[in-house]
Parts: C-alpha cells; sequence; structure tokens
C-alpha cells in the first residue's frame, strides 16, 4: 500500500475503534443518569412525604399517572420503592433511544472495522499476487524491471526480492559466459587433438608398411614364437609397440569424439530429434553395432521380443546410449551374457540391461555417471566417459537412469523415459 493508503486505513480503525468506545460510554453514562434520577426523585419525594404524609397519596398518584406505577418487587429502600418504583421506570423512552442509538453506534463502528480491515486485506493481498507474478514472471525468464509501489510495509520484501533477482541473473550469465566458455575451450582441445592424431596414425601405416623392408623374413621358428634370430625377435617386438601404439590411437580418438560432443552438449548445441521408436528395434540395432566386440570377447547378448513399445527419442544418440551401457556390462563380464528386457506403463517405459559378473564396487555406485570417473573395477584403456555420456543422453529426453547391483548379483542399468 502507499502512504496515503495506509493513512485511510489507520484512520478507519481508529474511527471505528472511537464508535464503539463512546457506544459504550454512552450507555455507561445513560445508566449512571437514570440512577442519579432515581436518587434525586427518591430524595424528594421522601423529603415532601415526611414534611406532608398526608401528600403520600397524592404522590403515588402523581407518579402512576406520569410513568405508571410498578408495584412488583422492590428492593431499594426510600418511598419510590415503598411505592412500588424502580430506577428503570424513570428512565423510560429516554433509556431506550439512548440503548438504540447506543446499538446504531456499535454496529456502525463494528460495520466500519470489517471494511477497514478486509479493505486492507485486498490491499495486501494484491501486493502479495504482484510480487507472486514477478516471481513466476522470473522464473520463466520474462521478469521486467520491479517497479516501486510506494512506501509500506511490503516496500523492504520488494525491494530484497529484486535485490536477489537481479544477482541471481548475474548470477546465472556469469555461469552461462563460464559454461560456453569451457564447451568452446573442450572443442577447441578435441580439435587440436585430432591433427596429431591423425599424423601418428599415418605414421604407424607407413611403419607396418616398411616392417618388410626393415626386416627381413624369418622361416624357421621355435617354439616360443621366433627362430632364435635377433631380427626376428626385434621384429616380434616392432609389431608389438605398433600395436600398443595403435590401442592408444584408438583411445585418443574416441577421448576426441567424446570432448567434441560433451562441448556441444554444454553450449546446447546438441539438437536431438524425437521420433516414434521401437524399443527392441533399438536394443537390436544397439547390439548389432557391437558385435564384433561381443564375438571377440566370448560375451551373448539376450534381447527377447515382447511386443511393440514406442519411445519418443533421437534414435542414433540413444542408441550411442544403449551401446555405452551394454558395452560396460560386456566389459565386467566377460565371457557372460549381457541380458535386456524393458515394460510399458501409463507413466513411463522402462529398460533393463544386466550382467551375470560380479557388480560395481559399493564405493563406486554413487560416481558411476561422473565425467572422467574410473570405477574400481574399470576395464584397462577406458576413460571414463561413456556412462556419462548417457546420462545426458537419457537425461536430455526426458528420462532418467539408474545404476545398481542385483541380489543375486551382477551389475544392473534401469532407464525410464516418461511419457509427459
Amino acid at each position: 500500500m502507499s502512504g496515503q493508503k495506509n493513512i485511510l486505513v489507520t484512520f478507519g480503525v481508529v474511527l471505528s475503534v472511537s464508535l464503539v468506545a463512546s457506544t459504550v460510554s454512552v450507555l455507561l453514562a445513560s445508566c449512571h443518569y437514570s440512577r442519579f434520577q432515581f436518587d434525586l426523585l427518591n430524595a424528594i419525594c421522601g423529603e415532601v412525604v415526611e414534611q406532608a404524609p398526608e401528600t403520600k397519596n397524592i404522590v403515588s398518584a402523581a407518579l402512576k399517572k406520569s410513568i405508571g406505577g410498578n408495584p412488583d418487587g422492590v428492593s431499594e429502600e426510600g418511598v419510590l420503592s415503598v411505592l412500588g418504583y424502580r430506577t428503570s421506570d424513570f428512565s423510560g423512552a429516554a433509556s431506550q433511544q439512548n440503548i438504540l442509538f447506543a446499538a446504531m453506534g456499535f454496529l456502525t463502528g463494528i460495520l466500519l472495522f470489517i471494511v477497514t480491515f478486509l479493505y486492507r486485506n485486498k490491499i495486501e493481498a494484491i501486493r502479495i499476487r504482484t510480487l507472486a507474478e514477478y516471481l513466476e514472471q522470473v522464473n520463466t525468464g520474462r521478469a521486467a524491471i520491479l517497479s516501486a509501489s510506494g512506501e509500506d510495509d511490503f516496500s523492504k520484501l520488494e525491494d530484497e526480492i529484486y535485490k536477489t533477482v537481479t544477482f541471481l541473473y548475474q548470477t546465472k550469465d556469469r555461469a552461462v559466459r563460464a559454461k560456453n566458455d569451457f564447451a568452446e575451450n573442450l572443442s577447441n582441445i578435441a580439435h587440436q587433438i585430432k591433427t596429431p592424431i591423425t599424423s601418428i596414425s599415418l605414421s604407424v601405416q607407413m611403419l607396418k608398411q616398411n616392417a618388410s623392408d626393415t626386416f627381413p623374413p624369418c622361416h624357421i621358428l621355435q617354439d616360443n614364437g621366433t627362430n632364435g634370430h635377433p631380427c626376428c625377435e626385434s621384429f616380434i617386438l616392432y609389431n608389438k609397440h605398433l600395436e600398443q601404439i595403435g590401442k592408444q590411437l584408438l583411445r585418443l580418438t574416441y577421448l576426441e569424439e567424446a570432448l567434441l560432443v560433451i562441448s556441444r552438449i554444454d553450449a546446447g548445441t546438441l539438437h536431438l530429434q524425437r521420433d516414434e521408436v521401437d524399443v527392441f528395434t533399438l536394443l537390436v540395432l544397439a547390439a548389432d553395432n557391437l558385435q564384433e566386440l561381443f564375438v571377440n570377447s566370448c560375451t551373448s547378448v539376450e534381447i527377447p521380443e515382447q511386443g511393440e513399445m514406442l519411445v519418443t527419442v533421437d534414435l542414433d544418440w540413444t542408441m550411442e546410449a544403449v551401446m555405452n551401457l551394454m558395452k560396460n556390462c560386456m566389459e565386467h563380464s566377460p565371457g557372460g551374457k549381457v541380458y535386456c528386457s524393458y515394460a510399458q506403463n501409463p507413466l513411463y517405459t522402462e529398460i533393463l540391461i544386466w550382467d551375470d559378473g560380479e557388480g560395481f564396487a559399493k564405493e563406486d555406485i554413487p560416481h558411476l555417471f561422473e565425467r572422467f570417473y574410473r570405477g574400481k573395477n574399470a576395464c584397462e584403456g577406458g576413460i571414463g566417459i561413456g556412462l556419462a555420456l548417457s546420462k545426458e543422453m537419457i537425461e536430455r529426453q526426458n528420462g532418467t537412469i539408474r545404476a545398481k547391483n542385483k541380489p543375486d548379483g551382477g551389475a544392473l542399468f534401469e532407464i525410464r523415459f516418461y511419457s509427459h
């Protein structure tokens, strides 16, 4: 409320309280005045009757004619009481008028107080609603400058809200800039890594092609895979180093691709398509892309067909997320089996992927989806980014993912894509 409205409300409250107080005062004064009249008349009539006892009947008749005597239950001493009169008999119509005026004043005061109270509550409700609408605009990013509405009890709150919102906007802008800078730096680093990776890959290929010229062929091999000739031993060692370099190049290539994806996610430039995809098709395509790895690790995958169940997701990126989960299960249960199942209800579609290995270390479970985190039982060559990317892809498509251990052993990933 503004200062003028605040004064108006205060004036209304004071006026209503004054009317109520005045009404009570009038009632008390009326009662006192009636009592005073009775005592005064009682004294006068008593003196008259005492001086001239024969006038008693005359006085009584005059009083009866004036107010109508009341012989019922006398409790006061004095000639009027003896004659059957009470204090209320002498207030009469005046007393009724006083009571009527007092009641009207009392009701007017109460009504004025209620109106003032309701008016104040209405003004406060409007101020609270205005502040609430402003905060809703802040949450949706459409907040304008909060204009001052005057000096009242809400002014300080209004000022503090505006200061807090301004500080939050500034903090958000700084955070967005820092995030964009970080994403840009990641992208730059990834692109810078790509050049030496390509150069090293070409060099390795050339070394493999020239290996036959560098080392003469060895025809007679011993039981340990060599023929005892120093050149053959050097050739084997040479190939071993080239193979190790090739593995590290693959790891760096995957890291470079992961950094590019992370930078696009953080910068908000990774746009996902939303198409209806059958869950069975999604799982089969993910398993087919990992077929070579499954064969090399002697691991099988089981995907039961449970009827058509559709989810609205980006097929390529969701398949990438599922592949990371299947690959994680395969690496922790080599020679075993990776299982998949899925179900659907009105709220969400659930996909379960698990293995029959040893499961996750208990201390690793809270950190499994953190970027670059490598668990206690992580395989050699991993960089700790696959599960983090899977989580990003699933959560950006109105989904959730959770990792836990099965009661009978094995690691379990639980994915849920919500319908709304």
